[in-house]
């Protein structure tokens, strides 16, 4: 039985902290905040409740094999799964909307046609199948397996099958997923739409690589997810998996220092200056707030770096949920340039009329009686900015195309800065790591869940295979499988 400490209680962390307690190991988790759950946290006032991180839910699975594997009790057993459907809406920029089913490749590609034209559900559809290779090409080294010692191999290969383009008498190959959207898709809205998809990882679509569409693909393929009660539930659900599993938690201690002694890591040492010895440390990734992860060696692919943040505007609404009301509605923006230039240009600025994500569930548990209704309005914004109220009102303003009336509506607000998950993250700016993917040299990679310290690994969103809630649960289980089985470790099978 081996000492294990476990920095910060993030979803990763969590998912790690339960698989070690079943393999024997003595695991103690020291965060520095006073909860569980990272950025998966929850807001409520006067009867409403909202998820103030990550309000859908994509491959379950990961969560679901995180049960089965860590006890009797399945993850259905625990938190109640919901499959949202439609998928999304969304409201494009020409005043023209689409409804997708949920995990139906064939419907979707119907309610493109019946909303778009004859032709953009079949130009979809093809984007799929082609989406569907890169996601065959690079499922096992992007989120099954740890990073390959050759991962510049996932660097320099571009694994989207596009297809051939003549352009200025020259036959050329989408390399971006701007690129994809205008030669493939050809229509501006399905380009939108293919670079919602991106954006809302805080990915420039311009420069993201085209192996970026796995993202849509794996909503398509494994459908978008609700939990009752709020994502949240989930968080707890794992945290009572841990305690089930007799993981042990320390909430407000901060670790300032991760102990070396004879070349390895040996402990962490906590802000009131005591030491705690250890025979393994599990830390956030470079760039996700641990205090003493080492330099990276020479030559290993390094954390993705000025991502943006979120903000996030709570709203408690008289007046209940149309039935029939669409989950998450996306409002897409009129001036896509303009967006763009804000988020990742050298001297952003609000932009006038953003992207706006609309969540509006319908469930019971998140507001005091059915006269009311609890929605959610997010959109990316640079890290560290500090939103002002120009932003807030065009988020509403923009918010308004899906939901008219809204601020007639409005009993009060409430808003998610970047500071706001800076505090409890830990993440400087509030930045919000990004999904892992193949290309682009190696920049929207993440570092290898071991480390250049013996007995340090990291884990979490700022860790291989990088940001979005399936993707820690797979850090966990790849950081569980490195300490248990050694390097040899080879992720599941």
């Amino acid at each position: 039985m081996a000492r294990i400490a476990v920095i910060g209680a993030g979803m990763g962390a969590l998912a790690a902290a339960a698989r070690l307690a079943v393999a024997g190991h003595r695991v103690t988790v020291y965060e520095r905040t006073e909860t569980y759950g990272g950025a998966v946290r929850r807001f409520e006032r006067d009867g409403f409740s909202f998820d103030t991180g990550p309000g859908l839910l994509t491959l379950p699975a990961v969560w679901r094999d995180l049960f089965v594997k860590t006890g009797k009790e399945p993850l259905e057993a625990c938190a109640e799964l919901v499959q949202v459907d439609p998928s999304a809406r969304h409201l494009f920029a020409d005043g023209t909307e689409a409804a997708l089913p949920n995990a139906s490749r064939a419907g979707v590609v119907s309610a493109l046609d019946e909303a778009l034209g004859a032709g953009a559900g079949g130009r979809w559809g093809d984007f799929l199948v082609r989406a569907r290779e890169a996601w065959d090409r690079t499922r096992r080294p992007l989120l099954e397996e740890p990073l390959w010692p050759n991962w510049s191999v996932l660097a320099d290969r571009e694994p989207y099958p596009s297809v051939p383009h003549k352009r200025l008498l020259r036959t050329r190959r989408a390399g971006t997923l701007a690129e994809v959207g205008a030669w493939e898709l050809r229509d501006p809205r399905l380009a939108a739409l293919l670079e919602s998809h991106a954006l809302a990882y805080g990915l420039d679509p311009r420069v993201t690589p085209a192996s970026a569409a796995v993202l849509p693909y794996m909503e398509h393929a494994f459908g978008m997810w609700s939990v009752r009660g709020g994502v949240r539930e989930l968080a707890r659900a794992v945290y009572e998996r841990c305690l089930a599993r007799r993981v042990t938690f320390v909430f407000g201690a901060e670790v300032t220092r991760i102990v070396e002694k004879d070349g390895r890591a040996a402990g962490v040492e906590l802000g009131d200056g005591s030491v705690v010895e250890a025979d393994f440390v599990v830390a956030p990734g470079a760039g996700g707030g641990a205090a003493g992860v080492p330099p990276r060696g020479q030559g290993e692919v390094g954390p993705q770096r000025g991502l943006p943040s979120r903000l996030t505007v709570l709203l408690a609404l008289r007046g209940g949920r149309p039935e029939g009301t669409a989950h998450r509605t996306i409002v897409h923006t009129r001036d896509r340039e303009g967006e763009l230039t804000a988020l990742f240009g050298t001297a952003p600025a609000p932009a006038a009329a953003p992207t706006v994500t609309v969540l509006r569930p319908g469930d019971p548990a998140l507001v005091p009686d059915a006269a009311h209704e609890a929605v959610t309005l997010s959109v990316v914004v640079p890290a560290g900015a500090e939103p002002g109220t120009d932003l807030v009102e065009a988020v509403l303003r923009v918010a308004e195309r899906a939901l008219p009336g809204l601020r007639d509506r409005v009993l009060w607000r409430e808003l998610r800065t970047p500071a706001d998950i800076a505090g409890e993250t830990g993440v400087q700016g509030g930045s919000v790591p990004a999904p892992a993917l193949a290309a682009a040299g190696g920049r929207l990679l993440h570092p290898a869940n071991s480390t250049a310290l013996p007995g340090l690994f990291t884990v979490g969103g700022w860790a291989h295979p990088g940001g979005g809630l399936p993707h820690a649960g797979m850090s966990g289980a790849l950081v569980a499988g490195l300490v248990v089985e050694g390097p040899r470790f080879r992720g599941s099978q």
